[in-house]
């Protein structure tokens, strides 16, 4: 497994008012989808290319273009959904399938209420979009339900992760002989005693859809 931390002055500039409290839900929708972008411009910097000819307006020229494995993005219900436009706005041919998970905030356990995704994902290049990599446990369980479906090259885009996640995260896959790339814009300090990212930015969820307090 491994880890990349976007440093861009543009991720963390707008990674600051992700995290300020007072920035209004529909900035923040906008701020997670611009982030996600950016992310996906460092998640895809490795995606096969095939040499090709056309034709400009005053000469043929090679140029490059993407080849190989179909992309296949997995959004976790339900915070990742706000992180979807952002990357469909570059890859916008990219098939798209859910994975429903739950933590038990008492436990910390991961449950699966939900998923749509092809029953064959092998040969795709996937990415599994989830804000928050805290405990470790949903990514953990997301990757897990895709190498089952075949799934053989898979990046995770998160907005921020924290130290304890990225571990459990490295062990929960010790397993596993598929490459796991994690891109996230900060790993932040620590979790908290309610297994939150300290210094964070709150529930990704709730601030994405108007329930924070």
């Amino acid at each position: 497994m491994s880890v990349t931390e976007v440093t861009h002055p543009l991720v963390q500039h707008k990674l600051s008012y992700l995290r300020q409290k007072d920035t209004p839900t529909v900035h923040f929708r906008r701020l997670v989808e611009e982030v996600t972008l950016l992310l996906t411009y460092e998640a895809t910097k490795d995606l096969p290319t095939e040499s090709v000819e056309i034709e400009t307006p005053l000469e043929v020229a090679p140029t490059a273009r993407i080849s190989g494995k179909k992309v296949a993005v997995c959004p976790i219900l339900r915070a990742g959904l706000g992180m979807l436009d952002g990357m469909l706005r570059l890859l916008p041919t990219a098939e798209v399938g859910f994975l429903g998970m739950m933590r038990n905030e008492e436990t910390l356990e991961v449950s699966t209420y939900a998923e749509r995704l092809p029953e064959d994902l092998s040969g795709r290049q996937c990415y599994v979009l989830d804000p928050m990599l805290a405990t470790g446990g949903t990514l953990v369980a997301a990757i897990s339900f895709l190498t089952a479906r075949g799934a053989d090259d898979i990046t995770a885009i998160c907005l921020l992760c924290a130290p304890e996640g990225c571990t459990r995260l490295e062990h929960g896959l010790a397993g596993e002989s598929v490459p796991v790339r994690v891109v996230t814009a900060a790993m932040d300090e620590r979790l908290n005693e309610r297994g939150y990212i300290v210094p964070g930015l709150g529930d990704a969820g709730d601030r994405l859809f108007g329930l924070a307090q």
